[in-house]
């Protein structure tokens, strides 16, 4: 039972996320494109580092919550994933329809990867804090920035999608948790 509940929660979650991506997409096009990766990785730090500071600070000046930061750490990831697949590009060289579809795949493999982590870990994210994930994101992303100064070399540790993915699932963990209408 809980198992169909997580996977209903993360279904909802994500099809959040999916709709800001699709409507910023209409505004925007994909012109993250353009991103490289170390300017991407320095956006998902952003997003965190933001989170961290309205958890320990208890108040926004700018009016925004945690929720739409975790909303934005899982765009930016899956847009990681993208990037990391097709490399950056000097214009914007995908259509709308070409970037959702790589949305949707991407949110399907961290479905998969969380299943098969939830499995493993019997579901203790739940008893984790929000501000744990918090925590592990912005460890996750120094990760990244290491590999990425090692020009993606390492011995032992996982590379930059897996870090990646970590950090969508993890965030997804956190709109679950502040998404009222979710246990």
């Amino acid at each position: 039972m809980a198992k169909q509940n997580t996977n209903e929660q993360f279904k909802a979650a994500m099809a959040l996320c999916r709709d800001i991506f699709q409507k910023k997409l209409y505004d925007y096009k994909p012109s993250w494109r353009m991103l490289r990766p170390s300017s991407l990785t320095d956006q998902l730090f952003i997003k965190a580092k933001r989170i961290r500071t309205l958890e320990v600070k208890g108040e926004s000046l700018v009016g925004e919550g945690i929720l739409p930061e975790f909303m934005a750490l899982i765009n930016y990831g899956i847009v990681g994933l993208i990037q990391l697949a097709k490399g950056y590009a000097d214009q914007v060289d995908m259509t709308n329809d070409e970037a959702m579809a790589l949305y949707d795949e991407y949110a399907q493999k961290c479905m998969e990867l969380m299943l098969k982590k939830n499995h493993d870990y019997g579901e203790a994210w739940r008893d984790m804090r929000v501000s744990s994930y918090t925590d592990l994101i912005l460890t996750k992303l120094e990760r990244i920035k290491e590999i990425e100064d090692k020009n993606g070399a390492t011995i032992v540790s996982e590379g930059i999608d897996s870090n990646y993915m970590d950090i969508i699932n993890y965030s997804v963990f956190g709109v679950i948790k502040l998404t009222p209408s979710q246990p």
